[in-house]
């Protein structure tokens, strides 16, 4: 096979957690312990075989490990209840931490009663361990077009991803969930290596006349890699080793390789595709790339840490003469962390060049401005694209406020904020904000953010959508809003129906925040709706909660009840029977003699005996009588004992029903009476 030009993908090999457990695995046996692997520690062959002729057996299950073995966890992480039959064997836990960071998150969302989702291959140990950490109860997606079978609409969401899966999978299956279910929460969980590995294969498939993908059949990252560059390059090979070298011409080679892919089979493919180049340039020259021979002011490199010291951090920058120089403010923007708090001796960093001084063999480096570079490269192509982005507010500026989203900074104006008016907008601060960018400067690097016009249109949407399926007597759960003096402004669902204050409560209020405060969650149905006003009248108050109803259940004529007074009228006086409802003692019926006034006998908030004489449940009256207890009894104490029927006594004491007329000892005194002398 004879070419004009190879590159070599920078990105290609060993990712940080593959090398980790590698290194692990090669570490212990340095040691002299004898181990044992749960699963092949990573899917390259070449690797496990090696392994292998060192007396390093794989195995499925922690039970039939010997017992003399230490137990080792691979790269891909296993569930939670494999640690447990583990037990108090000996173990070394090489789980990937990116792994182990989606292990917490499902542990912890599945405790809070949500429905764990992760998008991935369900048969990958990756994905099995993750969903051992939720009880195996994880719905699991491999891709867009997978028919969701499961009833989200009462769910709320966790959504995670398998770390080697394809962005764009990712996004349009979170789209498509999102639909379907109550709430959601996503996490991007997908390896920023995997990421930049991806990004930079397809840019190096488009300028490339074949591609050669190298690592494991079984390797999920570069079968993925794989796909990527075969979609941009026709004339792409995916090989293990320098053994499956196609022997064709080529003007241009891209090589890229798989995480679990050892830098010494990346550099057999190269040296097997080098052997008709002229200059025979050696590995280390291709691997490289011509470009790192020479740093120039600007340049983006890759490096590994040899020394993290207090105030700075040593790169080698891979064959240049210089070793670089990272000072601990070039890191990060956290004046709180230590530059050994970001990076350890070994990590592979990526920097820009600020300057290189010769006469001193001296290399500037920074991270912080690469990380600008980087952010302003994605807030530009989150512009062209009409991408959204998603950050928090860090302050509050003049005019508006300062959104940090993915290491940019967005201005976001005051009436932008928000799709309502903010008072103060030192509130938002430490919100998350979705935002639209909506202008870019690239001479001032500034751009500006919306989040009113996505939260507009996210409203019109649901706006359209409420008025399709609205009618009288629909039930919602929504969200106290807003409170008035005269009710309640509910949001059922991106649209806001008023509450009256007389729908609040069966019983009288002189104010909403009695019954309710903004944000609560209310069961409510729609009473009246006018589609042309958009104005919707919501009913909260349930018949079976009605004071009356209660009463009709509970009171019946004739019965004997206590009561309070609670109001006095000139023709009688009111109780209170239970809280809402009340019946009237008619001035005839408070005492067995004539009175003037209810005031006469009784007070208020005093307690007495009544009898239930009527009820009228329609019009929501009923007739209590204290009068009907007394006289039984005073009857029965005053009936004279008459021993000869031809005896009568000289008078009779009569009692009238009539609270006009009252007869006492045979008198009417509405005839004349005698005056009283």
């Amino acid at each position: 096979m004879s070419c004009n030009e190879i590159k070599v993908a920078k990105t290609a090999g060993f990712c940080f957690g593959v090398k980790r457990a590698v290194d692990g695995a090669y570490s212990a046996l340095k040691e002299g312990r004898k181990i044992a692997t749960l699963g092949d520690i990573i899917h390259n062959r070449q690797v496990t075989d090696d392994l292998a002729s060192r007396g390093v057996v794989s195995y499925e299950r922690p039970e039939d490990i010997p017992d003399d073995c230490t137990i080792v966890i691979r790269a891909h992480g296993v569930g939670k209840d494999v640690y447990e039959r583990i037990g108090d064997r000996p173990y070394i836990d090489l789980t990937c931490p990116f792994v182990e960071k989606i292990h917490k998150i499902a542990e912890k969302y599945h405790k809070e009663g949500y429905q764990i989702v992760i998008i991935g291959d369900k048969n990958h140990p990756e994905v099995r361990g993750i969903n051992g950490w939720c009880e195996g109860s994880a719905v699991i997606i491999d891709s867009e077009t997978t028919e969701i079978h499961e009833d989200f609409s009462n769910k709320s969401l966790c959504i995670v991803a398998q770390t080697t899966i394809k962005k764009n999978n990712f996004v349009q299956i979170v789209q498509i969930l999102k639909k379907t279910c109550k709430s959601s929460i996503e996490f991007d969980t997908i390896c920023s290596a995997t990421k930049d590995r991806q990004e930079e294969t397809a840019a190096l498939a488009v300028s490339s006349d074949c591609m050669i993908v190298i690592g494991g059949r079984n390797s999920s990252n570069t079968k993925k890699l794989f796909e990527i560059s075969k979609r941009l390059c026709p004339e792409t090979w995916h090989v293990e080793t320098a053994d499956e070298v196609p022997r064709k011409q080529y003007n241009k080679i891209g090589i890229t390789a798989g995480a679990s892919t050892p830098a010494r089979i990346i550099q057999e493919v190269v040296k097997a595709m080098s052997e008709n180049l002229k200059n025979e340039e050696s590995f280390a020259e291709l691997f490289e790339s011509s470009e790192q021979k020479t740093l120039n002011n600007g340049d983006i490199v890759d490096g590994i840490v040899v020394e993290v010291r207090k105030n700075e951090v040593i790169v080698d920058l891979g064959g240049f003469k210089y070793n670089g120089q990272l000072a601990a403010d070039q890191i990060t923007d956290d004046p709180s962390l230590e530059p050994s708090d970001v990076v350890k001796e070994g990590d592979t960093i990526r920097v820009y060049v600020v300057g290189v001084n010769d006469a001193e063999g001296k290399v500037v480096l920074s991270r912080k401005k690469l990380v600008a570079i980087e952010s302003w490269n994605k807030i530009k192509a989150a512009y062209e694209q009409g991408e959204t982005m998603v950050g928090k507010v860090i302050r509050a500026v003049k005019g508006g406020v300062i959104l940090s989203a993915d290491g940019a900074q967005v201005f976001v104006p005051a009436r932008q904020a928000s799709d309502r008016y903010v008072s103060d907008l030192q509130s938002l601060v430490g919100e998350t904000l979705k935002v639209k960018l909506i202008e870019l400067d690239e001479r001032r690097k500034r751009v500006v953010g919306s989040a009113r016009v996505l939260l507009e249109a996210e409203r019109k949407a649901k706006e359209e959508e409420f008025w399709a399926s609205a009618e009288v007597g629909k039930h919602y759960t929504g969200t106290v809003k807003s409170l008035t003096s005269f009710g309640a402004f509910v949001d059922i669902g991106g649209i806001d129906g008023l509450v009256h204050i007389s729908e609040l409560s069966w019983n009288k209020i002189k104010h909403p925040s009695e019954v309710c405060a903004v944000g609560d969650v209310m069961d409510v149905y729609i009473k009246d709706i006018n589609p042309e006003t958009k104005k919707i009248s919501l009913g909260f108050k349930k018949l079976e909660d009605n004071p009356w109803v209660i009463a009709e259940n509970k009171i019946h004529v004739g019965d004997v009840i206590k009561v309070k007074i609670v109001r006095m009228m000139p023709f009688g006086a009111f109780a209170e029977i239970i809280p809402s409802v009340d019946g009237l003692i008619h001035i005839s019926q408070i005492a067995d003699r004539r009175i003037g006034k209810p005031e006469d006998v009784l007070s208020i908030g005093q307690e007495v005996d009544v009898k239930v004489t009527d009820v009228n449940w329609e019009d929501k009256k009923i007739s209590l009588s204290i009068r009907a207890l007394i006289e039984p009894k005073k009857e029965e104490e005053a009936a004279p004992v008459v021993e000869d029927e031809d005896v009568q006594p000289e008078s009779t004491l009569v009692y009238s029903t009539d609270p006009e007329v009252e007869v006492v000892a045979g008198i009417d005194v509405d005839e004349e009476a005698p005056e009283a002398e």
